[in-house]
């Protein structure tokens, strides 16, 4: 057997019919480490299951640590495969390419000014639940790993939450060495296309200029004609207006923060989510992650510095954020521009199964010209504080902000004074989980009241890198908020309350006492049929008027600092 046939993957070993398992990627890692002075192989934490999390440095100038890579004039990429770990061409594809970095040498010249930080696969227990029938939208490999961690949870949802070791471990990764780059490797489900590989990104107004300026006028331009040279079909990835008419046109976003782009966007940080297509062999998944990856690296090892400059400006420039921040995206479906969209020929009949349209695909390919909703426009902004204060009981706040290394300080004393905060009102569940979690819903309002702020209070100053993601956990109505995840979901529960023939009692005396009250309840009787049914409600109107209802229900724990004077 030659040296290179040695290095053969197992998806080239088995004709692309199998994946490896993890003690093949373990050792594989090893091997590399062993024959190149490039590598280094370590592991950054460990699985639920107890398996470590692998994790391969490759510089050619031997950068293998944070501290030394901050010294250096090399781009750090990082290159994730297997968050979803049945979705594993990308790892597939990764071993291919470092054997030909590392072993054959035809790619050395990829670590010109380059760091590489590869993770084969991030959720190893998930990569471990091998099945044949774990994705049934997928072709191949034979076998597979499971979507989601050992927990059952999604990683690819966590990014902002991060409440699970491996997500942890992995932005501790991300904080310590800030990569100028991320890919992270995916195989899409979806409708049926011509495109053997598309890309999330967020390329819009919410990406730090800077950034937004390289990816849309430098790096995708080249990297779309690249891999066209190589005769794949690309684009933005997309989700269809009417998943049973393609012809309805598609939209590529925008994508919330607990997805590992939208994380990355708070970061100021360009990010592909590349998305190889499920339908397609796994042959053709892999030759595409691999073709993509060997031409991202290209431009970044042929133009460090344009990437690095781009986001070094982007996090100097992030510092003073605009005066009405953007928390939450939508698409603005009154815009569309047409565009080709090559797809496969397909048919709409009404199905004798479910009873409604289906859409059936051949396999004769098609263009066609749809619209095109790629005009991202805010959905709510915020004007942001100079700082959060945060009472120091509330862990379940700082034990995110620490996940994130959010830089704070703690008051020295006690404080009262006149502070932003929320209230909410028309609280609601969803009434099934998501990601383990009933998300909450509420009608959030900007008030202004008087706080005791006690000292050993952390005190969050916005005039830091990550201020983008401290909004993002710290604003309501941000959609990946602590509050919205329901981590403060104490804040909307009754702890005391009064029996009903108390509150009859002081309920006659109210109305006896107070016309405003008297006039109000009427009023509610009358334009509320649900609450004039309801003996519960009506009782409750009046204890929530009383003296003896809790100030501290409905209230946001946290408070915006407007002035660095009212700390003082």
């Amino acid at each position: 057997m030659t040296n290179t046939q040695q290095w053969l993957t197992k998806a080239e070993r088995t004709n692309f019919q199998e994946t490896s398992r993890y003690a093949e990627d373990i050792e594989f890692c090893g091997r590399l480490e062993k024959a190149s002075s490039y590598v280094r192989f370590t592991n950054f934490g460990k699985s639920p299951e107890g398996r470590e999390l692998p994790l391969l440095i490759i510089s050619r100038d031997k950068v293998f640590t944070p501290e030394q890579a901050r010294q250096s004039d090399s781009a750090i990429i990082l290159i994730n495969n297997g968050i979803h770990a049945g979705e594993i061409s990308g790892k597939e594809a990764t071993y291919m390419l470092l054997r030909e970095i590392l072993i054959t040498k035809k790619l050395e010249a990829l670590l010109n000014h380059l760091i590489l930080l590869v993770i084969p696969v991030f959720s190893v227990d998930g990569h471990e639940r091998v099945s044949p029938y774990n994705r049934i939208n997928q072709n191949g490999p034979v076998e597979m790993g499971w979507r989601t961690s050992a927990t059952n949870l999604n990683l690819n949802r966590d990014w902002m939450k991060a409440e699970q070791p491996e997500m942890r471990a992995m932005l501790d990764l991300f904080y310590k060495w800030l990569p100028d780059f991320v890919i992270d490797n995916h195989v899409s489900d979806g409708a049926d296309f011509q495109y053997d590989i598309t890309w999330v990104v967020d390329d819009h107004f919410a990406l730090a200029k800077p950034v937004s300026k390289y990816f849309r006028n430098q790096f995708e331009p080249r990297l779309i004609q690249d891999m066209n040279t190589r005769g794949h079909k690309v684009r933005q990835y997309f989700e269809m207006i009417d998943a049973t008419d393609p012809s309805k046109g598609i939209t590529p976003g925008p994508f919330e923060p607990r997805f590992c782009t939208g994380f990355c966007t708070l970061e100021n940080r360009p990010a592909l989510t590349t998305e190889s297509h499920a339908l397609k062999d796994f042959r053709t998944q892999t030759i595409a992650h691999y073709d993509l990856m060997e031409a991202a690296l290209q431009q970044f090892s042929t133009d460090p510095a344009a990437l690095r400059n781009a986001v070094r400006t982007a996090d100097h420039e992030a510092m003073q954020l605009q005066s009405d921040y953007p928390i939450r995206l939508r698409v603005d479906r009154s815009v569309s521009e047409p565009i080709e969209f090559h797809g496969v020929e397909f048919t709409r009949e009404t199905s004798s199964v479910s009873g409604v349209t289906k859409v059936m695909y051949g396999s004769t390919p098609i263009e066609i010209t749809v619209p095109y909703y790629r005009h991202i426009v805010p959905d709510l902004t915020v004007r942001p504080p100079v700082a959060y204060v945060i009472p120091q009981q509330w862990t379940q706040i700082i034990s995110r902000l620490e996940a994130h290394h959010i830089e704070f300080s703690r008051l020295g004393k006690e404080i009262t004074g006149v502070f932003e905060t929320y209230r909410f009102t028309n609280v609601s569940w969803d009434p099934t989980p998501f990601e383990g979690h009933h998300r909450v819903h509420f009608e959030s309002h900007l008030v202004t009241e008087q706080r005791t702020l006690p000292a050993g209070s952390l005190v969050v100053r916005l005039n830091q890198r990550s201020n983008k993601v401290i909004l993002g956990l710290l604003e309501p109505d941000a959609p990946d908020s602590v509050i919205s995840w329901g981590y403060l979901d104490m804040i909307f529960e009754d702890k005391e309350y009064g029996e009903n023939y108390i509150i009859e009692k002081m309920a006659l005396e109210m109305l006896e006492q107070s016309d405003s009250i008297r006039e109000e309840f009427q009023r509610k009787l009358m334009t509320d049929p649900e609450f004039a049914a309801s003996p519960d409600a009506r009782l409750r109107f009046f204890y929530e008027r009383s003296p003896y209802r809790d100030e501290r229900k409905n209230a946001y724990p946290v408070v915006r600092i407007t002035e660095l004077s009212q700390l003082q």
